[in-house]
């Protein structure tokens, strides 16, 4: 009989395999070297164990003794706080605030439009999103200039929302052409850090291979 989530003694993530928001937070626990319990989720399937502590039966679900979260930029904070090495939020309040804010228009945005691409079965809806995306990402293709990392030049957890969505966009179909040489520059950047590759599942890793 399986143990429940909250009675476990290990931190437990449900996750998806080629879930976006899954990897960023895998992407998390393996920057921070943390061990936790990867439960692989079929979205057409999901445990009964995931709708009793989650009533959306949403992944990522991360549960941590007692503790039960399923919002991924709340559980990337949480890890932060919770494994505080290496930090990977700014020290002040003025930059964690403006990282903040931008985690946040990158999952309202564009995650937004990546879950629209994945999951439209409406032709034109689906190649409008892509337009729309490809055109967001270049629209901002300073940000991407000058620094190692996306607005630093140490690796922070905006960069951990940005590495699944730039890993997909072949995948997605999106191609930035040589506009976006800087953003898939820094994508590269990303890639090759160990903990990246560590995140990676099967069916990631899959995505690279399709042309």
């Amino acid at each position: 009989m399986a143990m429940p989530a909250n009675k476990r003694s290990t931190m437990t993530l449900y996750s998806n395999s080629t879930c976006p928001s899954s990897h960023k937070v895998r992407i998390v626990l393996a920057e921070k070297g943390v061990t936790a319990e990867i439960i692989n989720v079929s979205l057409d399937k999901k445990p009964e164990e995931l709708w009793a502590i989650n009533p959306d039966g949403t992944v990522p679900t991360l549960v941590d003794r007692e503790l039960i979260l399923y919002e991924s930029n709340i559980i990337l904070e949480y890890l932060d706080e919770r494994f505080p090495h290496p930090p990977l939020m700014p020290v002040y309040p003025v930059g964690r605030a403006k990282l903040r804010l931008m985690m946040f228009r990158v999952e309202k945005d564009w995650y937004g439009l990546m879950r629209m691409i994945l999951s439209g079965t409406v032709a034109s809806e689906v190649s409008n999103a892509k337009k729309e995306l490809r055109e967001g990402l270049l629209s901002v293709l300073p940000l991407f200039e000058g620094d190692a990392y996306f607005l630093n030049d140490d690796f922070s957890l905006i960069d951990c929302c940005l590495a699944p969505l730039l890993w997909r966009l072949s995948y997605l179909g999106i191609d930035l052409g040589a506009k976006g040489k800087a953003i898939y520059a820094y994508g590269e950047r990303l890639f090759s850090r160990n903990a990246f590759k560590a995140s990676l599942t099967e069916n990631e890793e899959e995505m690279r291979k399709v042309t």
